[in-house]
């Protein structure tokens, strides 16, 4: 493991040791872990497209007819 220097402002510190004694753990168990899963969240979070399953966003929220002009209506800027 890699002993590292963080400077952080007083009160977040405190609070950080305040919780860590409450769950009987130290505050750097605490630091490291929320490395860590910002670690999985942020930084190897990089998948590609390929690899991501369908998300459903619902049913079409009218019916689309032979003639409406989909493309269109995505080029045209609503705002």
């Amino acid at each position: 493991m890699k002993a590292i220097t963080v400077n952080v402002s007083m009160p977040v510190y405190e609070e950080f040791q305040s919780y860590a004694s409450k769950v009987d753990r130290k505050a750097s168990e605490l630091i490291r872990e929320a490395m860590e899963e910002y670690r999985q969240q942020h930084i190897q979070r990089q998948t590609s497209l390929r690899n991501r399953k369908p998300t459903s966003v619902g049913g079409p929220i009218e019916a689309i007819t032979a003639d409406d002009d989909l493309l269109g209506e995505m080029m045209t800027d609503t705002d």
